[in-house]
């Protein structure tokens, strides 16, 4: 607030913003859809178009599979990658190939399928928001491969440098995007039908929305319908 004080967060019927933060949703797209765009749409779209990995017939690898993940799987699939989801059980995996139309499914744990994908990704987009060694990922890159960090961890990571020496390896990190991307990634995910998956709630659900959350148990965003919940009655 003007006073320094941090807002809480909160939902409205409207608001009053600065026009250099205003983006157009594309004439036909669902405002319910549009709203996870806003985050886990654009914070994929973001690191695949500022580092030239926008281009069909790249290999890209999805490692952790949430509200972004779900997201990379769709939009690297619509720009014609070949998409390994990569994940520390098998739990996912109908989900991630019959559901999402991940091409590949990787268990981080079996030692013999991780060697025989070693060398074969361009890219890793890193969705894991907890401590993890980044060396098994770094060896499924290939030469010039990108690792793109994207979990917010609060524990210092660690990795062997042979491990990007020998293959010219990068790694990086992205956060969310700027207004220009917004606006590009929503004329793409028009453009290519491409959704979240959500469960729309009304206000009236918002406190058992948010145990939920604390408990892992959504697929893969809540989008709170404020205007269907009639809040001026």
């Amino acid at each position: 607030y003007t006073d320094g004080k941090p807002t809480q967060g909160g939902f409205a019927s409207s608001m009053v913003v600065d026009q250099k933060f205003v983006v157009k949703i594309p004439e036909g797209m669902d405002p319910e859809q549009a709203a996870p765009l806003l985050c886990a749409g654009v914070t994929v779209y973001s690191p695949l178009s500022h580092f030239g990995l926008k281009q069909s017939g790249l290999r890209g690898g999805i490692l952790g599979l949430g509200g972004v993940g779900h997201m990379g799987v769709k939009i690297a699939k619509a720009m014609g990658h070949h998409v390994t989801v990569i994940s520390s059980s098998d739990k996912k995996r109908e989900e991630a190939l019959d559901h999402l139309g991940a091409d590949e499914y990787l268990v981080s744990s079996d030692a013999t399928k991780m060697q025989e994908k070693a060398d074969t990704l361009d890219y890793i987009i890193d969705t894991v928001p907890v401590f993890h060694p980044l060396e098994p990922y770094l060896s499924l890159l290939k030469l010039d491969g990108k690792l793109i960090l994207m979990g917010v961890i609060n524990t210092p990571l660690q990795f062997l440098t042979p491990m990007v020496m020998l293959g010219r390896k990068t790694i990086t990190g992205s956060f969310v995007g700027s207004i220009t991307e917004i606006g590009e990634m929503l004329e793409f995910c028009k453009e290519k039908g491409l959704t979240s998956m959500i469960e729309v709630i009304k206000m009236d659900y918002v406190n058992k929305a948010i145990e939920r959350l604390e408990k892992n148990d959504v697929r893969y965003r809540f989008v709170v319908d404020v205007a269907g919940s009639k809040l001026d009655q």
